[in-house]
């Protein structure tokens, strides 16, 4: 089975539109938009359509990955700025989202060399059972 690109109905293909746009990820806005019923449950939209909604999500997260950057930088020129730590906190976290993440490295630098201490291998069960758990 090869990967098939699925076929959208003009429905979900504006349902997806919607969602990600003028709906705002308003799912029932989002149906209303697309001309689906009232009556229709959101379940059989949303159910369909899951892989789709994730790649769409995906996309708008991706497409605001540099007005996060932006908010960003904005803090540094005015940490002062109203909500500046909020703004921070959901620029990382769509960042994060993104694959932008921050990177951590431990740097070790010594004169002197160094030792490492490595916990006791475990013993085989075949060897002296007084030198095994101590937790006994």
């Amino acid at each position: 089975m090869a990967d098939e690109t699925k076929k959208l109905t003009e429905k979900q293909e504006a349902f997806l539109e919607a969602l990600c746009g003028e709906a705002k990820g308003n799912i029932r806005g989002a149906m209303s938009l697309a001309g689906y019923s009232e009556n229709t449950k959101i379940s059989e939209i949303v159910g369909s359509l899951k892989d789709e909604i994730v790649e769409r999500s995906s996309l708008l997260l991706a497409m605001n990955a540099p007005k996060a950057t932006f908010s960003m930088v904005d803090v540094l020129d005015d940490p002062g700025q109203m909500g500046a730590r909020n703004a921070v906190s959901a620029a990382t976290q769509i960042l994060d989202r993104t694959g932008l993440v921050k990177k951590e490295q431990i740097q070790i630098t010594t004169d002197t060399g160094g030792l490492f201490i490595l916990p006791p291998k475990k013993e085989h069960d075949s060897e002296d059972s007084n030198t095994g758990d101590m937790g006994e």
